[in-house]
């Protein structure tokens, strides 16, 4: 999967380990799903998930690893990327913008990926083999990039990465989850909250100023393929400007939080939070305390890559240096005192540490 600030990889055994001791539990709602890689560990454990996130490329990698079935479509996915492997290089807004105006992918590269994005829109594919194409480029990409892992700057000096031939691959796709087909949502994570309805809630909401749009532009862009204007070093999306997250606001964030985590019809909630967020620990687990019980574990993790090695500017130079490069990642998780007590008894003596609070 692509590389992602966000990514809950680290902490994946451990999300997928408390949902297993959610007593009766065969449904969960991703509702920032991001990446889709939690959303696709849920589908591996057999949950009917349903993944929402607001932007088009967070909507096609959840349609991708979510929705989309292997058993369906595994054969027609393979021939469909060998043929599209094949399209002959042809140079356009993708090249131009980010391979010529900026220095995200080689010119060679940034031609092939316009020649298979333009192919891909051609041929008018059924939304979810769409979705698996997009994701193949979207990653085929994201392995010949030169960044520190996010687009808000590219290297000074090409990544070693860079110059390797762009290579789509069959994304790893899930069979039917035993509880049932999964889908994706593109809403506002309110009418999300307000929509749909599972027996676990995960949240993994932006919990400081970083706008993964803006993060991401990129990804963006290449999903929508609609050409925007862009502007900056980084050839920002001019829409990262006027589409800001209540979620990046530090004044707006709590209660746009609030109202989610009361919106929501599920019996328990799982959120992924860090000491690095708008939030303090009680003030979190004091506002998930309104859903029941509160259990909250704890883990230390460095932090990630860009932070190990320094703040550069558009240029690629070393501008700062970081404050720290550790921080602590928590899971709370909120729910009927049955529950809470199912998911603690499973996790005591292991090497997490935790406490309630209600």
């Amino acid at each position: 999967m692509i590389k992602y600030i966000g990514s809950k990889r680290l902490l994946l055994e451990r999300i997928t380990g408390v949902v297993r001791t959610v007593p009766g539990a065969t449904s969960a709602i991703d509702l920032f799903s991001g990446t889709a890689r939690v959303g696709h560990a849920l589908k591996a454990e057999g949950l009917q998930v349903l993944a929402n996130d607001y932007s088009a490329y967070g909507h096609a990698l959840a349609t991708c690893y979510v929705q989309a079935d292997a058993d369906q479509w595994m054969p027609e996915v393979t021939r469909l990327l060998a043929e599209l492997q094949q399209t002959p290089a042809n140079a356009g807004y993708f090249t131009k913008t980010f391979c010529e105006d900026a220095r995200f992918f080689t010119p060679e590269n940034g031609a092939r990926i316009d020649a298979i994005r333009c192919a891909i829109a051609q041929r008018r594919l059924p939304a979810e083999l769409e979705a698996i194409a997009l994701v193949s480029l979207m990653e085929a990409a994201d392995r010949v990039d030169s960044t520190t892992g996010v687009q808000m700057a590219y290297l000074k000096q090409w990544a070693a990465r860079a110059a390797n031939p762009l290579t789509l691959r069959v994304p790893a796709l899930l069979t039917r989850a035993a509880h049932g087909k999964g889908a994706a949502f593109q809403m506002d994570a309110l009418e999300a909250a307000h929509t749909l309805s599972a027996d676990i809630a995960y949240l993994d909401p932006p919990y400081n100023q970083h706008s993964y749009l803006g993060n991401y532009h990129i990804w963006e862009t290449l999903v929508r393929w609609d050409a925007p204007e862009a502007y900056g070093v980084a050839r920002k999306r001019t829409d990262v400007r006027t589409r800001p997250s209540v979620f990046n606001s530090r004044p707006r964030f709590a209660g746009a939080l609030r109202d989610v985590v009361s919106a929501l019809d599920a019996r328990v909630l799982i959120v992924s939070f860090s000491d690095e967020g708008y939030l303090a620990r009680n003030d979190l687990a004091d506002m998930l305390a309104t859903r029941g019980d509160v259990l909250v574990l704890s883990y230390d993790y460095k932090r990630y890559v860009g932070a190990q090695i320094g703040i550069h500017n558009f240029k690629g130079d070393k501008v700062g240096a970081v404050s720290h490069l550790r921080n602590t990642e928590y899971l709370f998780v909120a729910g009927a005192p049955n529950d809470i007590d199912a998911v603690r008894t499973a996790v005591a003596g292991s090497e997490t540490t935790f406490s309630t609070l209600s």
